[in-house]
């Protein structure tokens, strides 16, 4: 199903959501939003609604901030998440996080702008 760029809700306009964008010509599939498709060149890709939801691929714990707007923060986890949907992000995220883990995102602003922010989903 198609949705417009109004209706996806995205962390980077300062939303709480993650969109990402699919190309109806060549089947690509990619994260951060553009206006054509990387793989082919399509124009107006469609853009979706990611559910939040993946599995850690990698993590690193940062323990010297790269800037000072970072440094409060210090030490703590970014990720590599492969989403359900099947693209792959990076994002803060608990510090016990493991590869392997299953996460679901919550959003948190951290150093005044909103983001992703991966916890693990408890074991049912």
């Amino acid at each position: 199903m198609m949705s417009t760029r109004m209706e996806v809700l995205d962390w980077t306009r300062g939303e709480e959501g993650i969109a990402y964008q699919t190309c109806p010509a060549c089947a690509g599939l990619w994260y951060f939003l553009r206006t054509f498709c990387p793989c082919c060149g399509r124009q107006n890709p469609e853009s979706r609604q990611s559910g939040g939801t993946g599995t850690v691929h990698a993590v690193t714990l940062v323990t010297r901030a790269p800037g000072d707007e970072l440094r409060p923060y210090a030490p703590y986890l970014i990720a590599l998440v492969d989403a359900d949907e099947g693209f792959r992000l990076m994002a803060h995220g608990d510090k016990n996080l493991q590869i392997g883990d299953r996460v679901r995102a919550r959003f948190a602003t951290l150093a005044g702008r909103l983001m992703p922010y991966f916890e693990r989903i408890a074991e049912q």
